[in-house]
């Protein structure tokens, strides 16, 4: 696998070697083995993009967990059209949670009492309980607090999770992290020597990077930015009637 590659069809190969190990879980089947990868999707800019990603999962009989961000400039969890695609994702077993931003805050009791507020407001507007959540961005000092709730599951906690002031590599990791941040694979590939030799992996990836051709990072944006310029179009489109007579020429 090419570290610079996010195709679709380099997303199947992932797939398969999780398959196939017999190791597939999510974070609550997790607690209960010994042996587990675990695949979960940070939600940044593209609900769509991360639909279509949970669609090709469940054309593998595959499901994952899609974390969603309630407080984000570039999607509206609350449209009628994301909140279809995300009921849509979380009835064919998808586990849907909360992307949470810490929007600057340190004070660490205020972040779980915003941790609880989200979870409950998006859980009431979606119609079903969320009891997972990943942190955006999360700083060092948040991944040290390895915060918990009762019958709450938060990615970074030490379960799934190893946190090092100083990770190198030859840091003991009771739970091998592979993350595709900044359209990249950073702390190893997920091929398969690598799933499989550790006993625990959590794999994070950014549905706004894969794409059905695969691209590098500046083809990435320009496609996503079309993307989402031509959402805005069709959206202003059918919102104003007097839009129709000046588009062709914007």
């Amino acid at each position: 696998m090419q570290e610079s590659m996010f195709s679709y069809a380099d997303y199947k190969e992932i797939i398969r070697i999780i398959k196939e190990s017999g190791r597939a879980c999510n974070f609550r089947q997790a607690q209960e083995k010994d042996k587990f990868i675990i695949m979960r999707h940070d939600v940044e800019f593209s609900v769509d993009r991360a639909f279509a990603l949970s669609k090709l999962e469940l054309s593998m009989d595959f499901t994952s967990t899609y974390f969603f961000q309630w407080t984000n400039n570039s999607y509206n969890i609350l449209s009628k059209k994301n909140m279809d695609m995300i009921k849509y994702m979380h009835e064919r077993g998808h586990v849907i949670g909360l992307h949470f931003a810490l929007n600057g805050l340190t004070d660490m009791e205020l972040v779980r009492r915003k941790i609880l507020q989200e979870i409950h407001v998006l859980s009431e507007m979606l119609g079903f309980e969320i009891t997972e959540f990943s942190i955006h961005r999360p700083s060092a000092d948040v991944l040290r607090e390895n915060i918990k709730f009762p019958g709450i599951i938060n990615a970074y906690q030490d379960e799934f999770f190893t946190f090092s002031e100083n990770v190198t590599a030859d840091t003991p990791l009771h739970v091998k992290y592979i993350s595709d941040a900044k359209h990249r694979w950073n702390y190893g590939v997920p091929d398969e020597e690598t799933l499989l030799g550790y006993d625990r992996v959590q794999i994070l990836t950014h549905p706004y990077s894969w794409t059905k051709k695969g691209h590098d990072n500046l083809e990435n944006f320009r496609t996503l930015l079309q993307e989402r310029n031509a959402e805005l179009m069709d959206t202003i489109d059918n919102e104003c009637n007097h839009f129709a007579s000046i588009r062709d020429s914007l």
